[in-house]
């Protein structure tokens, strides 16, 4: 079966977990910034979650030091470029790069430097490797944050026709729920914003649920939703695609195994998924990968090919786009 053609498009994709050993390194050696190791392989126990990994916990550890290269113009550059060169090269002809930018600020930089950073990487990544691609900023859960999500959200509408197609909340989802951020979903919706939420992985089908009243256009991950048949119909009504990200998933204990994916009975409910990298260093995964990974797994090349579809259907591309993609899978 030839699954790699299509592993294209990638639509739920995190810049932090997915940064090279050799960017971080290069980035740290510029700007002096201290590693515990300079070498590219025992840097990955640094970066790369554990094969079997006990925890949740254990897993966020590798977040710590991406985030250490993330705080400076040339930083954010560099990574993106890294990054959309090492998926270009895999076959990915587009991604959405999603990160926080208000995390890439304890140096200085503000939310719209760190904006203006990645959309500079990502207009030069398609002259350089002709893969075209666009940015999700995200928004953070946690207490009192409201002034910096909103912050978030007015760069999103400002750079919306530059290369922002939407606005993501991540962050430990279980102890802060979806409830806790009306005003600033409400407040995208107002500006007419594309909104995807990370929901119904740490949590449950409720989760999910509230992410779909409060207007998400996608759903990040999703998986729970089946534990709830009133939310898979109403998945199955709107169309609202779920970004699932399988190694991810396996990793953070989402599912303890993959006979816990719940793709196959989404597939039978009519329910659109889409297949996706998450953290692609962190999990030690790709795009590539996860289609590899649902091949062994049993599903048919008919089912890839209606997975890619509608990855390329629920992204937040221009329709140009999306016919341009369409054609190397059809």
């Amino acid at each position: 079966m030839n699954y790699e053609k299509y592993a294209i498009a990638d639509i739920h994709l995190h810049l932090d977990g997915s940064l090279s050993a050799r960017a971080v390194i290069d980035v740290a050696k510029k700007e002096n910034i201290k590693l515990p190791t300079y070498d590219e392989k025992e840097l990955m126990d640094y970066l790369q979650a554990p094969e079997n990994c006990p925890s949740l916990n254990e897993l966020l550890k590798r977040f710590d030091l991406p985030n250490l290269v993330l705080q400076s113009k040339y930083g954010l550059k560099y990574c993106a470029l890294d990054l959309l060169k090492r998926i270009s090269d895999d076959g990915v002809k587009y991604a959405e790069i999603r990160m926080a930018p208000q995390l890439s600020t304890s140096k200085g930089l503000t939310q719209e430097d760190v904006v203006l950073s990645i959309i500079e990487a990502l207009k030069e990544a398609e002259k350089l490797y002709g893969i075209k691609s666009n940015l999700i900023v995200c928004m953070m859960r946690g207490k009192d944050n409201f002034e910096k999500n909103k912050e978030t959200i007015e760069l999103a509408k400002k750079y919306k026709d530059n290369k922002v197609v939407a606005v993501d909340i991540a962050g430990a989802e279980a102890i802060f729920p979806n409830d806790m951020f009306i005003m600033e979903f409400a407040l995208v919706k107002k500006y007419g914003l594309n909104l995807t939420i990370h929901a119904g992985e740490a949590s449950g089908a409720d989760s999910v649920a509230s992410a779909l009243s409060y207007g998400a256009d996608r759903i990040g991950h999703g998986i729970h939703a089946i534990f709830d048949k009133n939310v898979c119909k109403t998945l199955k009504k709107t169309g609202i695609c779920l970004e699932i990200c399988p190694k991810s998933n396996l990793d953070t204990k989402a599912i303890k195994s993959y006979d816990e994916l719940p793709i196959n009975q989404f597939l039978k409910m009519g329910i659109k998924v889409s297949i996706n990298s998450d953290d692609m260093t962190v999990c030690n995964t790709s795009v590539k990968k996860e289609y590899e990974t649902l091949s062994k797994l049993g599903f048919s090349e008919k089912n890839l090919q209606e997975f890619a579809l509608n990855t390329i259907e629920a992204s937040f591309a221009d329709q140009e786009t999306k016919e341009y993609l369409k054609k190397f899978i059809l």
